[in-house]
């Protein structure tokens, strides 16, 4: 059995009854970063092995994690925030434990996106969620094709792109077109800045930016 385990986006207390209980009861710990698990582990008096990961060793440890748990094994997934497969490492192992038989259980919690998404104001009945856009390769033609995108649209980005970010949305998407920059959610400071894009631009070049971003942008009219 391999159980999709989300964690806490910024409050420890952001995690269900069932996560403990799951992680308390599995015979190994799969996490993204050992430190940032062990100190979420640590808090609930979790006393389990605990292995590394992601994106990096996937797919090198993919065959030996299959072999355990066909040989028995039960295993957590867990990633820095969030749930395990959003935009962070998941899917590989999902993938090859279907294709073996081996049952995946994915737990409901915490996920940044959707508290980002209904708090900003704009229409949540349609939404195309897009995570991180590219760095470099096919970004300008992604940007162009969701300039007219009639639904919300959801984007990851980190403090040191946003302000970058924000001002290729004005060139692509119009100055005027409604957005919401949600970040250190969950946190003591946390902050979702609602206007017009070029607002955003101005307001987050002078004040700068810390924390994990999530940008909700408003859909073509």
């Amino acid at each position: 059995m391999l159980y999709i385990v989300p964690s806490p986006i910024g409050n420890l207390q952001d995690i269900t009854f069932r996560a403990i209980e799951t992680l308390k009861k599995v015979d190994l710990i799969l996490a993204e970063d050992t430190r940032t698990s062990l100190k979420l582990l640590n808090h609930y008096q979790v006393i389990k092995p605990v292995s590394p990961y992601h994106q990096h060793n996937e797919h090198k440890v993919l065959q030996h994690l299959a072999d355990q748990l066909l040989q028995g094994k039960t295993m957590a997934l867990l990633t820095d925030a969030g749930t395990p497969g959003i935009s962070d490492p998941a899917f590989l192992l999902v993938r090859e434990c279907i294709k073996i038989g081996v049952k995946v259980e994915c737990l409901p919690g915490a996920t940044a996106f959707v508290p980002a998404l209904v708090n900003s104001g704009l229409p949540t009945n349609r939404f195309a969620f897009e995570g991180f856009l590219p760095l470099k390769k096919g970004r300008q033609s992604l940007l162009k094709k969701l300039a007219e995108e009639e639904r919300t649209l959801v984007l990851y980005e980190s403090p040191m792109r946003l302000v970058k970010t924000l001002e290729e949305l004005v060139n692509y998407f119009g100055p005027d077109r409604l957005c919401c920059v949600s970040r250190e959610l969950t946190k003591i400071y946390e902050e979702n800045k609602r206007g017009a894009l070029q607002e955003l631009v101005n307001y987050f070049k002078e004040k700068g930016v810390k924390g994990e971003i999530v940008i909700v942008l408003q859909g073509k009219d």
